[in-house]
């Protein structure tokens, strides 16, 4: 999940959604809480966590740091509708109803502005995952949200990776392939080598003297008969 401040990439939008989609603290409810628990003998900074969890939901008093680390400690842990809010903080906004507005307002832009950043990444294919915010103990403000591929994006992106490895898988089959009938054919050639190699060999070690010899045999029965000699000879040394 990605980690974006108030004064991130999507500030203008968050802007653009507090301008279009005003949304006021509601002091009366949290009067009426005050008064409640007041009567009980609660603290006031109590009181208040109280109203802040029935209006957001999931709010954890906490201080988180402004570092990258921490930030995604925090964004792991977050589903959505998280709100962390540091204890000075926590304690300036139950005594003081200005400082309550200011921060329940940019809380607020970040939830209002939820459903138009979702359009707006779905709009490109991606799914909008907002995480929540963070008031830390400075005063300032992170809001904790990301974005994914859609299931159709992700769905093309591994048809795309599949055939590219299919067709990686492919190009070395063939080459392997090639590179086996390079070798076969070098192998036959060094046995074609070796067997001239040897035919030499064997003819140069049985020469006939054949000046001590009178034929009356016709030539060509003469040739014939040579020829039958060199290839029992071939045969035997196992040439042929």
């Amino acid at each position: 999940m990605s980690i974006l401040g108030v004064n991130g990439a999507l500030a203008g939008m968050y802007q653009y959604a507090n301008k279009t989609q005003k949304t006021g603290t509601n002091r009366t409810g949290f009067t009426e809480q005050l008064h409640k628990t007041g009567e009980a003998g609660a603290s006031k900074v109590d009181a208040y966590t109280e109203y802040l969890q029935s209006k957001y939901g999931n709010v954890k008093i906490q201080s988180v740091g402004k570092d990258q680390q921490s930030l995604e400690r925090a964004g792991k842990s977050m589903s959505g509708n998280d709100v962390v809010i540091a204890p000075n903080i926590l304690e300036q906004m139950a005594n003081d109803p200005k400082k309550a507005a200011y921060y329940e307002g940019k809380i607020d832009d970040f939830f209002n502005a939820t459903p138009m950043l979702t359009a707006s990444f779905a709009a490109k294919g991606l799914v909008y995952e907002p995480g929540g915010v963070v008031v830390h103990e400075d005063g300032s403000v992170t809001y904790i949200s990301g974005c994914s591929d859609s299931p159709e994006r992700v769905a093309e992106v591994n048809a795309i990776n599949k055939a590219k490895r299919e067709k990686e898988a492919a190009q070395r089959k063939e080459s392997l392939e090639r590179s086996q009938e390079a070798a076969e054919e070098r192998k036959e050639q060094i046995e074609i080598a070796y067997k001239k190699q040897a035919m030499a060999e064997v003819l140069a070690n049985h020469t006939m003297d054949t000046s001590r010899y009178t034929y009356t045999t016709a030539p060509e029965v003469m040739g014939s008969a040579i020829t039958a000699y060199t290839q029992n000879i071939m045969e035997a040394v196992g040439i042929l």
